[in-house]
């Protein structure tokens, strides 16, 4: 893991086992890198994973009025298959040019936080081309990604469909249902 972690500090795209699917992950100032990699198109935005909820919470608009909601969904659903998008802060802004919400996320799976702790939070997604299914096997990854540093952490991997996404407009309106009811 060591040699994962020092080429993700050093703008490296990563890949590792989270509860979901496999991550393909960068440091937020190499995310193009992931657009060229996965031929992705730029009016999709990349979600922000890490290690704890204040980490996330810097680049949120904790201002909004709204706040005391978002913060206690997090606190009861994460770490877990749930991946909240939320009004940014302008660090937050600076993650996902020309979108005003962030998606963030805290995976349930050992070796993806281990990963997290070192290398601080990490835009992430699928491994996968954009458009097809995302691959869920660690040879795989590196066979379609020769580029990525892809770590087989040894551990099972996550067998649940990608995580829930639940945008707040208002209400939690949820744009992809996976694992995590919202209720």
């Amino acid at each position: 893991m060591a040699s994962l972690v020092a080429g993700g500090r050093s703008g490296a795209v990563l890949s590792f086992a989270t509860d979901t699917v496999p991550a393909l992950a960068v440091r937020p100032s190499d995310r193009h890198k992931i657009y060229s990699l996965k031929q992705r198109p730029a009016q999709k935005p990349l979600i922000l994973m890490a290690s704890d909820l204040e980490q996330l919470f810097a680049y949120i608009d904790t201002s909004h009025p709204d706040y005391p909601i978002w913060r206690a969904t997090a606190q009861q659903y994460l770490p877990g298959a749930l991946t909240l998008v939320l009004p940014v802060n302008q660090q937050g802004k600076d993650l996902n040019p020309n979108f005003d919400k962030l998606g963030i996320r805290i995976p349930h799976h050992h070796g993806a936080i281990a990963v997290l702790q070192q290398t601080g939070a990490l835009l992430t997604t699928s491994a996968n081309l954009s458009g097809t299914e995302p691959l869920r096997d660690m040879r795989a990854i590196a066979e379609a990604f020769p580029e990525v540093l892809v770590w087989d952490c040894g551990a099972e991997m996550g067998s649940q469909p990608p995580s829930t996404v639940a945008e707040w407009q208002g209400r939690w309106v949820i744009l992809r249902q996976g694992a995590i009811q919202l209720g």
